[in-house]
Parts: C-alpha cells; structure tokens; sequence
C-alpha cells in the first residue's frame, strides 16, 4: 500500500497521478501528488516504479497500514527501493542476474 510521497524529493511531474490504475492520487494544489484514496492502492507499485526521484514508498503490506518515518526511508534505502531492485533508473540493473542477461541479448540484436 502507498505509503509516503516524500515532498523534499518530489519533482512535480506527476507521472505517479498518471499511472495508478485505480486513482489513487489527485494532483496536489502545489504540483506535489496528494495520497487521495489510499485504500484504493492495490500496491502495484507502478507509482514507484514511474517516479524518476525516488519520492515514493510502497509497503509490501498490502492488508495493513504501516507507520514509516521519512528519515528512516531514507536511511535505509526503501525510497524508491523497488525501482532500484528492478533496475529502473540511470546507472541501475535488475538484482536478478537472468534479467540482466536478458538486456544484454536484446541490445546486442542488430
């Protein structure tokens, strides 16, 4: 479930209002997205995935509301952690060593 979108890293772009399939957030009257419909969140983590700052955390715990504390995100690299685990991101690749194989092949095809 969404948990947090982090205001000090928030770009403004909301790409994250954009692609959540179940509308879960509405722009807020500062460009920074607002958690609307929390409920709602299927924990799909696309809005994670699509946020290019690494302003947003989605809990696992998908049942349960989790209390979190920025500071603490932060300091334990859970900001944006699913993107980084997927590779998704400048400089990043996939934990998994088969998907990064498999980028491999696809750009070595002419």
């Amino acid at each position: 479930m969404i948990e947090l979108i982090s205001e000090s890293r928030c770009v403004k772009c909301n790409l994250c209002v954009n692609v959540c399939p179940t509308d879960v957030f509405d722009q807020g009257t500062d460009g920074i997205p607002v958690i609307a419909r929390r409920d709602d969140c299927q924990t799909c983590f696309m809005c994670e995935l699509y946020c290019p700052a690494d302003a947003m955390y989605v809990s696992p715990l998908a049942e349960e509301r989790e209390v979190v504390c920025e500071s603490m995100l932060k300091e334990r690299g859970l900001l944006g952690g699913y993107r980084e685990k997927v590779g998704w991101g400048p400089g990043r690749r996939p934990v998994s060593a088969h998907e990064y194989m498999h980028q491999l092949a696809i750009r070595a095809i002419p």
